[in-house]
């Protein structure tokens, strides 16, 4: 695609993508809620390493807006609160997938490691 040319709608989904997707935490908190189940706001915190409280729920907030989280408050006292990964955020797995490998090339490239 990239050696193609774009075309605006083309160049119009792209951005609708980077945008719902924008900073480095989204895909790593994606990451940590794909392996199933839900998880609570301190066990995200736990498994994306370097995140504050105050990244994490901005970036929750909007990862549910975009309808790629769930986000599920238990009337308990006091209220758990449970986020889960949608099935759209499930599509992104290929996205994250070679993401990963990009990131191995990448490193060894650079890195040469």
């Amino acid at each position: 695609m990239l050696a193609k040319g774009g075309c605006p709608k083309t160049m119009l989904s792209i951005s609708d993508a980077l945008q719902a997707l924008e900073g480095k935490w989204k895909l790593l908190i994606l990451f940590a809620l794909s392996d199933g189940g839900p998880k609570r706001f301190k066990e995200i915190a736990r498994i994306v390493h370097g995140i504050t409280d105050k990244t994490l729920s901005k970036e929750l907030k909007s990862l549910e807006a975009n309808k790629l989280v769930k986000r599920e408050v238990y009337d308990t006292f006091p209220p758990a609160v449970e986020y889960t990964i949608t099935p759209h955020g499930l599509s992104l797995e290929k996205v994250l997938d070679e993401l990963h490998y990009w990131g191995l090339s990448h490193r060894k490239e650079v890195i040469g490691k």
